[in-house]
């Protein structure tokens, strides 16, 4: 049962040290960011809240978010890398050799190529030139979105896919078709990524929370005992079999900016 976020008790406030976020139509909303959203980055930052993004964006575009937005760190292209700007510099962790991921990456571009010469009228993301290891075919960014069924059925044929005999992982976001091969997902790399920070086998998983907003964060919500999800995830919440604990009042970034508010009061910071 998913409850209103004005439910949220200040027990349960205090104890998040990592708030673990998606991005795309979580941070973002309709292709833009409220200046509600940085604000709250902002705010989440100052009041010691870790906020990671968790991202199935291009590397290019986590390069960016990484180095100038107030976040501690960008997990991209659904796990396939992590990267962190400190005091130390800048860095980036991948989860396989770069060179194995290209090459799997444009064997399995031509083969879904091959699939979207049956769909006209649907493409690769404008960003996949910037993408190091995943293939995006664009739903909806910029574009009229693609018809569901017809989504559901490419994204059913790419998952029917392999590369030299590995499967292909494929995940749906709100705006696009992500898949890639390799083990990687956002719950792994999330686990790994605290893992490897905080120099801890085991995490307390009441100090981790996560907020999305479609099909791509289920993962998250079926991992971590606290999540969120932005107003806008009701258009797909029926397809989850695991849903976020909190719903907010508000779409997107001006729902993660709800979120931020109900933390830091119940957090008294």
């Amino acid at each position: 049962m998913v409850s209103l976020i004005k439910q949220l008790t200040a027990e349960r406030a205090k104890k998040i040290e990592w708030l673990l976020t998606d991005v795309d139509d979580t941070l973002t909303w309709r292709g833009r960011i409220p200046p509600e959203t940085l604000t709250a980055l902002e705010r989440l930052h100052r009041a010691g809240v870790k906020v990671v993004a968790v991202t199935g964006a291009c590397a290019g575009w986590c390069d960016h978010i990484a180095k100038l937005w107030p976040l501690y760190g960008v997990i991209g292209e659904n796990g396939a890398f992590w990267m962190i700007k400190n005091r130390h510099g800048f860095q980036t962790h991948y989860t396989q050799p770069v060179d194995t991921m290209r090459v799997r990456q444009e064997q399995l571009r031509e083969k879904i190529g091959t699939i979207l010469a049956d769909y006209p009228d649907v493409d690769f993301a404008t960003d996949q030139g910037y993408r190091i290891c995943d293939v995006a075919i664009n739903l909806s960014q910029d574009r009229i979105p693609v018809n569901k069924t017809i989504a559901q059925d490419i994204a059913r044929r790419i998952g029917d896919l392999n590369i030299d005999g590995s499967p292909v992982n494929v995940m749906v976001s709100s705006i696009h078709i992500n898949a890639w091969v390799g083990e990687h997902s956002k719950q792994r790399s999330g686990k790994s990524f605290l893992r490897s920070i905080t120099q801890q086998d085991e995490i307390d998983l009441a100090t981790v929370t996560y907020i999305g907003d479609s099909h791509n964060d289920e993962s998250m919500f079926a991992w971590l005992p606290l999540t969120f999800g932005v107003n806008n995830i009701l258009a797909v919440m029926d397809d989850l079999t695991h849903q976020p604990s909190f719903i907010t009042e508000r779409n997107g970034g001006y729902g993660f900016s709800e979120l931020a508010d109900n933390l830091l009061q119940l957090r008294g910071t």
